[in-house]
């Protein structure tokens, strides 16, 4: 689906200054709603640019539809340089240890005189409280939070397979800024916006916080949970496949014995409801594997599909890149990371009006944009060589 619709946040510029995934992902989200994200990274480039391992993905995908400004923001040459473009922004970006901006003169109260209409956009491990200046990552307040507890087998705590928490607290952190942008077309003044991670997986973590105070005991950890519903697992095929598949109500499991010649199930009145089945999971949940390893997994999909089930195959993260419901949709936008490298990565998911926030720009260069973005704030291409030359600037 298209749409003719403005970008909600043109002509709103940022000036980002962070690292890593909490900020930029943060920056992104603005960006891919159309604010001008100016990426302001040392003069060799953003630390995450270079990372291996688990981390090579991070700036490829958490910094598309920005504009990369390397610049030496601790000299004095590089620190006007900043001043001015703050001066000229509606948003700064930062998520940089407790107290290091304030360090360095960039902290709220300063910016507050430089330009007082600005949103200033803090993220952190915590919230302000006793705990606001210790350090934090999304792996420590997983484990801080109860996450980590709650996704492994008891004894075995494990963090959830991507940075959810970094990404929960940048998406409330755009969340809060636009918010807050809102709050100025009325006021007139920015302010500090704050989102933090522990504070975010504490927000993810509140079901299982209600449920212990509706049961008088915590839930235990997701390998060990006592299911809502009876049928409610990963089955075996029998071409060797994995399949999750959820019966979910009482008409779903009617449908299930329909389509599955399963008649005698259907009569047992053990089962006709959730509850009995549960009660009934020892010997019910075999019964119904057995059942399942009778099939291949396209059999079971064409089976569960034509029942209304709700099924899944057990996917891994590079099956996505084929997956016909994203190509058909244009889910995956087909991206140029460093190095000539050809890739579809996920936009935004959610449509506005018909409207689906569109990739517009590569993850950028280091100081791909230094030249435009100096030059939007004043300054002559003279002054843009000797800044260059005195290594205020990276390289293109």
């Amino acid at each position: 689906m298209t749409s003719s619709i403005t970008p909600p946040l043109k002509g709103i510029r940022v000036v980002e200054l962070t690292h890593t995934i909490l900020g930029p992902s943060c920056g992104m989200i603005l960006a891919d709603l159309g604010a001008e994200v100016i990426k302001v990274e040392p003069v060799d480039g953003d630390r995450t640019r270079k990372l291996r391992g688990f981390g090579a993905g991070f700036f490829g995908y958490f910094n598309r539809n920005k504009k990369s400004l390397a610049l030496d923001a601790d000299s004095p040459d590089g620190r006007a340089v900043l001043v001015k473009l703050l001066q000229s922004a509606d948003v700064m970006i930062e998520n940089f240890a407790p107290g290091s901006m304030a360090k360095r003169g960039l902290g709220p109260a300063d910016l507050e005189k430089i330009n007082p209409r600005l949103v200033y956009c803090s993220l952190k491990g915590f919230l302000p409280g006793p705990y606001e200046k210790r350090p934090a990552l999304d792996e420590v307040v997983q484990m801080m939070g109860g996450l980590a507890y709650m996704t492994g087998p008891s004894g075995r705590p494990l963090r959830a397979g991507t940075s959810v928490v970094d990404i929960v607290g940048g998406m409330f952190g755009a969340f809060a800024t636009v918010l807050a942008l809102k709050t100025r077309d009325s006021t007139g003044k920015g302010g500090l916006v704050e989102s933090a991670l522990f504070e975010s997986v504490v927000f993810l973590m509140g079901q299982h916080l209600a449920i212990t105070a509706i049961n008088g005991a915590p839930p235990p950890p997701m390998p060990e949970r006592v299911s809502s519903w009876a049928i409610y697992e990963i089955f075996a095929t029998s071409d060797g496949q994995q399949v999750f598949i959820g019966i979910t109500s009482d008409g779903q499991w009617k449908r299930f014995c329909e389509f599955f010649g399963q008649q005698a199930l259907a009569a047992d009145p053990k089962l006709a409801t959730n509850n009995q089945r549960i009660e009934a999971r020892p010997w019910l949940v075999p019964k119904v594997a057995e059942i399942f390893k009778g099939y291949t997994k396209d059999e079971l999909e064409r089976l569960c599909l034509d029942a209304d089930i709700s099924f899944a195959p057990v996917a891994q993260p590079q099956d996505l890149f084929d997956h016909p419901h994203l190509l058909a949709n244009g889910s995956l936008a087909p991206t140029t990371l460093a190095g000539g490298v050809q890739t579809r990565l996920p936009l935004l998911p959610f449509q506005m009006l018909g409207w689906r926030p569109p990739l517009v720009s590569d993850p950028p260069s280091i100081g791909q944009d230094n030249e435009a973005v100096l030059a939007g704030i004043g300054y002559d291409a003279a002054a843009i060589a000797s800044l260059g030359k005195a290594g205020v600037l990276g390289p293109k």
